[in-house]
């Protein structure tokens, strides 16, 4: 992660590259792998050969309300438990392939959970290989014919390629094949590494078209491992010491001058075969680390990158050598990985050191999907996030391929099993996620400037000079061998050349006669070799001037065939314009299928939502119709309740002022009658001197002080006041009931034997009774009417009138048990006690006897 405070490498500026407005997404691709019993639970359904469904488990909420969701997913296509390896291949990585032939990168990776199945996709087994093998046979098969001699092309130490001439190469063979074989690190595995004719049968062999024949290829491969983030080369030869072993040393990662990630250090191995490329992968497979835990036996503990980087230059103009030109050199690679599994490790119960492996590989995968989430992020948002590729190895790695520099593949594998549910999951979102990341397509190789065919017509003009000099060249050595016998035939022998005498004259003679002979027949051999010389330059004019016929209708077919070519090439573009488009459309049709898959599932889960609240809703109408009947019935029997009570109050209220009224009406009458007495009494005193003179004011002031509410007349009386005791004897009563008393139909009714019942008193009732009773209605505190008694005596005044004198007071008092009491009453403990009791017994009358004479109860 880069921090301010420390000071970073000026970077240098690199090639700017040309911008790209084509994106292509990330092809992600689903393989479902089969059962291990046929009574597992299956979690996975593949409802097309582009989407699937999970359903979850048994005992497994999925969702806050605990119901079941299923849940769908769409990828680019999706492999069922019946698809095989070729299938797999024919559809994921041989496009991939044929983009590397092309000049073109790509990324093809592996990811799912522990067990899915990802190691045996890009590897295989004996009689199913996978995707690299495959990929290794079909390179091989494409570029067998046009490959370069081994060390033509060398690996520098800077992620580059340099060219050797034909004699370096061969010195490096040389050294390559006298150096001592290093030894080995022994292996603990007895198992016999696979044979590559085991994993891919001939029948299933397949070859690349459009391959340039003009070019020289060559293959070079590496394998290295992310293992606890960091980098181990795979294929390095270490020597290994048994008495003190040295643990293998961790490569950086380099930025080379075109800012393309490589791995510094990382052993490069030129492969000329797909049997040597399949054995050095092994060779690197045998070191990798895998270790047994509870949900897989064989668990890969490291991220592995097995890459085939593809170098090719263009032949010179005569189409023998290599045209000695770096910049003309293509270099383009394609990185096999396969991804460690996530785990829990909850369920794997690691400990140790495979707790920290898994550890770590849950983080890189966590920073891979990371990186994703901010891709996605700003090319949806056109935001300018920075992508944490640093914060892993694997991430930092394969950034370039991210940033515009390749196409990407991924294959997700899952295991359908039920105990997977929660992890398949999140691998399914990850997915869904990464569909969306779109990178930049790659741009085409420059074409170079030599004629095209240089090979083919370089062989086919050695092939045809051959024929022609094996059939000229069998003729002339047949006449120029049957005259050289005929020659050597005819020269005269050799005479003897030894000089006996000094005088003798004969040998030298016969020595020059034979040299002479032997001289003319050098010149006749001479001529006759002049003669097949001059036919030979005759023969080569006359090959000349073939030739450069040949080569102006060499040139005018090269004439018509650039104009084909241009011709085949603005079809091309038009084809990859239709392509484009096709693929376009494709994409759009699927976003859209998606879309209205989206807009269906939302569809339906609305729809039933909508049933779900109308039926809520009807019950909820049906239950408040319900509760408005019961409630209607409630405010009826409610009303009626309290117009009984209110009319039984206003009856009450209406009762209570007419007897205050006919209260105040009898003080007014006792106020008239003794001041009619008065009256007369003055009269009769001066008419009737002999009757008692009417007592002084001091006596008036203190029976006046003694006179209760309601006026008496201050005369004596005549009858005496009788005992309490006479009431309910044969005395005759006034029974005074007001009209406007309310019927209460208790049990307990006051009645008076020999009463006389009157509405309103009259003299002419009083003056034939001795009692008086008045019938008094109020209410209570409690709300209740309460009925008084008021009783008194009837006697005569002197004036011969009737006066009435109270003397108590019954109370009759009518109590519900179960209602409750407004006043709080005040009592002893014995009260609970009490209220009990009334509450159970029958309405009570009480009685309150007289103060004084004279004197009554206000009612």
């Amino acid at each position: 992660m880069y921090r301010p405070g420390k000071c970073k490498t000026p970077r240098r500026p690199g090639i700017k590259k040309a911008s790209h407005t084509e994106k292509d997404p990330v092809g992600v691709y689903c393989r479902i792998r089969p059962l291990g019993a046929d009574n597992e639970e299956c979690c996975i359904e593949m409802i097309s050969n582009s989407t699937i469904q999970l359903h979850a488990p048994d005992g497994l909420k999925a969702n806050r309300n605990g119901e079941f969701k299923e849940t769908q997913y769409s990828f680019k296509k999706v492999f069922g438990i019946n698809t095989t390896q070729m299938e797999l291949f024919e559809e994921v990585a041989k496009p991939l392939v044929e983009d590397l032939i092309q000049c073109k990168n790509g990324l093809l990776f592996t990811y799912g959970v522990t067990g899915s199945g990802k190691t045996f996709t890009m590897t295989g087994s004996p009689g199913e290989g996978g995707l690299l093998p495959r990929s290794l046979d079909m390179l091989f098969n494409s570029i067998g014919p046009f490959q370069a001699k081994r060390f033509v092309f060398k690996p520098d130490d800077k992620n580059g390629i340099d060219i050797q001439n034909d004699v370096d190469a061969l010195l490096e063979r040389q050294k390559r094949d006298t150096q001592p074989l290093v030894p080995k690190t022994p292996s603990s595995r007895q198992k016999a590494d696979p044979e590559f004719a085991d994993m891919i049968s001939p029948q299933e062999a397949c070859k690349a078209e459009n391959v340039d024949e003009d070019c020289c290829y060559s293959i070079l491969v590496s394998y290295v491992e992310v293992y606890n983030n960091y980098i181990y080369d795979l294929l390095e030869d270490a020597p290994f010491d048994p008495i003190r072993p040295k643990p293998p040393q961790s490569k950086i990662l380099r930025e080379d001058q075109n800012h393309n990630m490589y791995v510094a250090g990382c052993t490069e191995v030129e492969v000329k075969s797909t049997e040597e490329a399949f054995e050095v992968f092994w060779k690197g497979q045998k070191k990798r680390r895998i270790a047994n835990t509870q949900l897989n036996r064989e668990s890969s503990r490291s991220h592995s990158v097995f890459t085939l980087k593809l170098v090719q230059a263009p032949l010179d103009a005569d189409g023998d050598n290599v045209l000695q030109d770096k910049n003309q050199v293509n270099v383009s690679q394609l990185c096999l990985v396969d991804l460690a599994g996530s785990e829990r490790t909850s369920r794997t119960r690691a400990e140790g050191s495979r707790l920290r492996e898994a550890g770590n590989i849950n983080q890189s995968l966590m920073t891979l999907r990371t990186c994703m989430e901010v891709l996605r992020e700003n090319q949806m948002c056109g935001t300018n996030k920075m992508v944490p590729y640093r914060d892993s190895k694997v991430t930092h790695l394969f950034k370039n391929y991210f940033d515009g520099e390749g196409k990407v593949k991924m294959i997700v594998c899952v295991n359908p099993k039920a105990d997977d549910y929660e992890e398949t999951m999140l691998v399914m979102r990850f997915a869904e996620m990464t569909q969306e990341v779109e990178v930049a397509r790659p741009v085409d190789r420059p074409i170079c400037g030599l004629a095209a065919g240089r090979r083919q017509r370089n062989q086919a003009f050695r092939d045809e000079l051959s024929h022609r000099l094996d059939d000229r060249g069998a003729l002339c050595n047949a006449d120029d061998a049957a005259l050289l016998n005929q020659l050597i035939e005819h020269f005269p022998p050799m005479p003897s050349c030894e000089l006996v005498d000094p005088g003798d004259d004969q040998t030298l003679p016969r020595l020059i006669e034979v040299l002479e002979k032997r001289h003319h027949i050098r010149q006749l051999m001479a001529e006759q070799f002049n003669k097949a010389a001059n036919m030979l330059n005759s023969m080569l004019q006359q090959f000349d001037g073939q030739l450069g016929n040949k080569e102006n209708i060499i040139q005018d077919q090269q004439s018509k065939l650039s104009e084909r070519d241009k011709v085949i090439i603005n079809q091309k573009t038009e084809l990859e314009r239709l392509e484009k488009k096709s693929k376009t459309l494709e994409y759009k049709i699927d976003i859209l299928q998606k879309t209205t898959d989206l807009y269906e599932s939302d569809k339906r889960s609305l729809e039933q939502e909508l049933e779900t609240r109308a039926q809520k809703l009807q019950q909820e109408l049906s239950e408040r119709r319900r509760m408005e009947q019961h409630m209607q019935g409630m405010v009826t029997d409610a009303k009626l309740k309290w117009e009984k009570e209110c009319e039984r109050r206003v009856n009450a209220k209406q009762l209570e002022m007419q007897n205050k009224l006919w209260v105040k009406d009898e003080k007014l009458k006792q106020l008239k009658a003794i001041v009619s007495e008065s009256s007369r009494g003055s009269s009769s005193s001066t008419e009737r001197p002999e009757k008692p003179e009417r007592p002084s004011r001091d006596r008036d002031r203190k029976y006046g002080q003694k006179r209760s509410a309601s006026p008496s007349p201050p005369a004596q009386q005549i009858n005496p006041v009788h005992r309490r005791s006479h009431s309910a004897g044969g005395e005759k009563w006034v029974d005074h009931k007001p009209s406007s008393n309310v019927d209460l139909g208790t049990v307990m009714q006051p009645i008076i034997p020999n009463a006389i019942q009157v509405s309103s008193p009259s003299e002419k009732a009083l003056s034939k009774c001795h009692k008086y009773v008045l019938r008094h209605q109020e209410l209570a505190s409690d709300g209740e009417i309460s009925t008084k008694l008021i009783k008194g005596n009837v006697f005569r005044t002197r004036s011969g009138g009737q006066s009435v004198e109270f003397t108590d007071v019954e109370t009759l008092r009518q109590e519900c048990p179960t209602a409750p009491s407004r006043k709080r009453r005040s009592g002893s403990a014995e009260a609970p006690h009490n209220k009990e009791d009334q509450e159970n017994w029958a309405p009570v009358a009480s009685t309150s006897a007289a103060l004084g004479h004279q004197k009554r109860r206000k009612p």
